[in-house]
């Protein structure tokens, strides 16, 4: 029997394993940008995959359903890495996914250099909030490079993925351009990119990056993706 904890619900990922997942509204929820990584991201049959900034580890649960690749699932807020364990355990997936409560920074350090094949991150989209905000500490971690910037999630992706391996990421697409830019800056080719659009008339909201570390140049812009209608 996995225990909630007050205000914790359960709810059905949908999936043809009948995947579940321990959730709250005091903390921060996966969305749609999680469940569209989990399906954009390549990942082999076997071998290791890092699952950064991973919340209550939706993305591992995920992907489990895709390969039977040992998954690591690095998560700061010590909260959100329990609810994650749990709902491993409730799953009966201890075998296959671990979660791990680490600093990325901190764990790119003690994990070594290239030792997985797949890292695939949802980071905080925007900028640290300046001075007094009085939104939830949970939601603020999630969504404001509070514990880490755009460039530290690079660089621990890019020493973390071993050479030829790749790295996939959602984000906003008004960081497009620095993405880019700092995933070359350290030696990660963006090889395949996906715009996802709330409808067919919206401007892109959301962008799927997938690089590999040490590639040679060739991108390719995948069909978008109209989430509604």
């Amino acid at each position: 029997m996995i225990k909630l904890e007050a205000n914790e619900r359960i709810d059905d990922l949908m999936t043809e394993t009948g995947l579940k997942i321990i959730q709250s509204r005091e903390v921060f929820s996966f969305s749609i940008d999680a469940v569209l990584l989990s399906k954009f991201v390549t990942v082999p049959k076997r071998g290791k995959i890092v699952d950064l900034c991973s919340g209550n580890g939706v993305i591992p649960m995920l992907l489990t359903t895709r390969t039977q690749a040992q998954i690591d699932a690095v998560e700061i807020q010590p909260r959100l890495a329990d609810m994650a364990r749990r709902s491993i355990a409730m799953n009966g997936l201890g075998g296959q996914v671990n979660i791990i409560e680490a600093d990325l920074r901190n764990y790119m350090k003690e994990a070594g250099n290239g030792v997985y094949d797949v890292v695939s991150v949802n980071p905080p989209y925007m900028a640290a909030p300046d001075g007094d905000h009085n939104e939830n500490e949970h939601y603020a971690i999630a969504r404001h490079e509070i514990y880490c910037t755009l460039d530290d999630v690079i660089h621990a992706s890019a020493r973390l993925v071993r050479s030829g391996g790749k790295v996939a990421m959602v984000h906003r697409p008004s960081r497009f351009i620095d993405i880019m830019e700092t995933m070359r800056k350290y030696r990660m080719e963006p090889k395949r990119v996906q715009f996802i659009h709330p409808n067919a008339r919206g401007e892109a909201n959301m962008v799927l990056i997938e690089a590999i570390r040490d590639g040679k140049p060739e991108l390719r812009v995948l069909p978008p993706i109209m989430v509604y209608e």
